[in-house]
C-alpha cells in the first residue's frame, strides 16, 4: 500500500473511531493509572501503622481531584462526579458477594448472636437516634426546610458503616473476635441501612399517624426476610445446577461463568423487586461457598477464589479513589450557597450523632450479651467494646451513594440538597482519614500490647463433640424411660446454655441428612472423571468437620 493510498485509510479509521469521547478516555486512563499507583503504594505501606490502602486511595483521589481542578482552572469538574448507578450496579455487588464467599463461617456463626444484635437491632437504634437528633440540631442551626422523610433518610444514611477500611488494619489471627464481629456487623449493617432507606422511600409519610411506625417496621421485616430467602434460593439453585449437570466435564469456564452470572443475577433480581441486593448477594455468596464451590473442579475452585477476591479488591480501591475525587467537585460546593459556619455546624452535628448513635447500642448490647455468658473469658471486655465502637465510626461509599439517591436524584437539586451532600462528604473524609488512621495504633495500644494468652472467643462455645457427649449424658441414655420428658428438658437446657452450638449441632445433622445429598458440598459430591479425587474430598470433609 502506497502512502497516497494509506492516507484515506487512516482518515476513514479516524472517522470510524469517533465514538470514543476524549473526556471518557482521559477519565478511564486516569483512574487506571491511579489504581496502579494505589496498589504499588499500598504494597509499600503494608506494615505502616497509620496508613492502609483505603486511606492511600482516598488521598490519591483527593490529590488527583486537585490536579484536575488546577488544569481546568476550576471551570469544569465533570470527571469528578460520583455516579450512584456505577456504584450500586457495578462496584458494590462484587465486594459484598466476595465478603460472603470468603467469610470464615466458623468465626462468623460463632459470633452470630452479637453480629445480629449489632447489625440489625443496633442499626435500628442508631437510625432512630440520628433521625431524631438531626431534627433537633438542624432546627437550632437554621436548617428547617427538610420534611419527615428527609430526616428518616438521614438516619438510614448515617447508620451505614464502612468496615472495609477497618478490616484492612484488623488482623484475623491476632484479633479473631474483633475481626469477625466488625466484618459481620459491617455487612449486615449495610444491608439493614439500605433496607431501612428503601422502607422510608416506599412509605407515604405525608400523613403520619400512630400506625406509621408499625408500617415502617412491617416494610422493613418484609424486605429483610424476602431478600434473605431470595439469596439462599439462588445460591441453592446454582449448587443444584452445577452438581446435576457437572459443567466441568467439558469446560471449567462454564461452571465459573455460571457462578459469576447467577451471583450477579441474584443482586439484580433483588433490585428489580425493590429488595435489598446487598443482603441477597451476601447470603448467596455464603451458600455458594458452602455448596456450589465444592461441586466444581479443583482448578475452578482455585480460579474462583482468587478471581472473586481480585475483582472485589479492585472495586474497593476504585470506590475510595472515586470518593476522593468527588470530594473536590467544585460545582456542588458552589451550588450549596452555604457559609463556612453553616457547613461546619451541619457536618459537626452529623459527626456527633454518628458518635452518639454508635455508642448508644454498642455498650448496652455488648453488656447485654455478657449477661448470658457465664465465664469471664467469654465476655466482651470494655477495651474490646471500645474498639467495636471506634471501628464502626467510619462512613464510606454506601453513605455517599444513599445521600445522592435522596438529595440528588431529581433534575433540579436545591442549595439545601447540595449542602447536605457536601456535609456528608466532609463526614466521610474526616471519619475515614482520622478514625481509620488511628485504629491500628489504638488496637496495638489497648489489646495487643498486653494481650492475654486466652482469647475470649476461643472458648465461647462448646465443641460439637462436647455437645454430643452432653446429649448422651443428659438425655440419650439407652436405659432412660422413653415415656419421661427428660430428653426434651435436656435439649432445652442445652439450648439455653449453649444456644449457638446447639443450633449448629442440629443444623449439621439436618445438613448432612437432607441438604448436602441434594445440593452437594464438601464430601457429598460423587466422583466424576476430571473432578478432584475422592480421597481429597474425604480429607477436606474431615477437616471441615473438625473446624466447624
Amino acid at each position: 500500500m502506497s502512502i497516497s493510498e494509506a492516507i484515506p485509510f487512516l482518515q476513514t479509521l479516524q472517522v470510524s473511531s469517533s465514538y470514543f469521547s476524549i473526556s471518557t478516555v482521559v477519565a478511564i486512563s486516569l483512574f487506571f493509572a491511579l489504581l496502579c499507583a494505589c496498589i504499588i503504594v499500598g504494597h509499600l505501606l503494608e506494615e505502616n501503622r497509620w496508613f492502609n490502602e483505603s486511606i492511600t486511595s482516598l488521598l490519591l483521589g483527593l490529590a488527583s481531584g486537585g490536579v484536575v481542578l488546577l488544569v481546568t482552572k476550576g471551570q469544569s469538574s465533570h470527571i469528578l462526579v460520583f455516579s450512584e448507578e456505577l456504584f450500586f450496579i457495578y462496584l458494590l455487588p462484587p465486594i459484598i458477594f466476595n465478603a460472603g464467599f470468603q467469610v470464615k463461617k466458623k468465626q462468623f456463626f460463632r459470633n452470630f448472636s452479637i453480629i445480629l444484635l449489632f447489625g440489625v437491632l443496633g442499626t435500628i437504634i442508631s437510625f432512630c437516634l440520628v433521625s431524631a437528633g438531626s431534627y433537633l440540631l438542624f432546627t437550632k442551626i437554621g436548617v428547617k426546610s427538610l420534611d419527615v422523610q428527609d430526616y428518616l433518610a438521614l438516619g438510614a444514611i448515617f447508620s451505614a458503616t464502612d468496615s472495609v477500611c477497618t478490616l484492612q488494619v484488623l488482623n484475623q489471627d491476632e484479633t479473631p473476635f474483633l475481626y469477625s464481629v466488625v466484618f459481620g456487623e459491617g455487612v449486615v449493617n449495610d444491608a439493614t441501612s439500605i433496607v431501612l432507606f428503601n422502607a422510608v422511600q416506599s412509605i407515604d409519610l405525608s400523613d403520619v399517624d400512630a400506625f406509621t411506625a408499625l408500617r415502617l417496621l412491617g416494610t422493613f421485616l418484609y424486605l429483610f426476610f424476602t431478600s434473605t430467602i431470595l439469596g439462599i434460593a439462588v445460591g441453592l439453585l446454582s449448587a443444584y445446577i452445577i452438581k446435576t449437570l457437572y459443567f466441568g466435564r467439558h469446560s471449567t469456564d462454564r461452571e465459573i461463568a455460571i457462578m459469576l452470572i447467577m451471583a450477579y443475577l441474584s443482586y439484580m433480581i433483588a433490585e428489580l423487586l425493590s429488595l435489598s441486593g446487598i443482603l441477597t448477594v451476601f447470603l448467596c455468596g455464603i451458600v455458594m461457598s458452602h455448596y456450589t464451590w465444592h461441586n466444581v473442579t479443583e482448578s475452578s475452585r482455585i480460579t474462583t477464589k482468587h478471581a472473586f477476591a481480585t475483582i472485589s479488591f479492585i472495586a474497593e480501591t476504585f470506590i475510595f479513589l472515586y470518593v476522593g475525587m468527588d470530594a473536590l467537585d467544585i460545582d456542588k460546593w458552589k451550588s450549596s450557597k452555604a457559609s463556612v459556619r453553616t457547613s461546619v455546624a451541619v457536618s459537626a452535628s452529623m459527626l456527633f450523632l454518628v458518635l452518639l448513635g454508635r455508642a448508644a447500642f454498642v455498650y448496652p448490647l455488648a453488656n447485654l450479651a455478657n449477661c448470658f455468658k457465664k465465664r469471664d473469658q467469654q465476655k466482651t471486655e470494655f477495651k474490646q467494646q471500645f474498639i467495636l465502637w471506634w471501628a464502626g465510626l467510619m462512613r464510606g461509599a454506601v453513605t455517599i451513594a444513599l445521600c445522592y439517591n435522596q438529595f440528588a436524584s431529581s433534575e433540579s437539586t436545591s442549595s439545601l440538597d447540595c449542602l447536605l451532600i457536601t456535609c456528608t462528604i466532609i463526614v466521610v473524609l474526616f471519619s475515614t482519614l482520622v478514625f481509620g488512621s488511628i485504629t491500628k495504633p489504638l488496637i496495638e495500644a489497648l489489646l495487643l500490647r498486653h494481650a492475654k494468652p486466652a482469647v475470649s472467643d476461643a472458648t465461647d462455645f462448646a465443641s460439637l463433640e462436647d455437645l454430643r457427649i452432653l446429649f448422651l449424658e443428659e438425655g440419650d441414655r439407652p436405659e432412660q424411660d422413653p415415656s419421661q420428658p427428660g430428653p426434651r428438658r435436656s435439649s432445652l437446657r442445652l439450648l439455653i446454655r449453649h444456644p449457638t452450638s446447639t443450633v449448629h449441632y442440629f443444623w449439621r445433622k439436618f445438613d448432612d441428612k437432607f441438604m448436602r445429598p441434594v445440593f452437594g458440598g464438601r464430601g457429598f459430591v460423587p466422583f466424576v472423571p476430571g473432578s478432584p479425587t475422592g480421597a481429597q474430598d474425604v480429607d477436606e470433609n474431615s477437616t471441615d468437620r473438625q473446624s466447624t
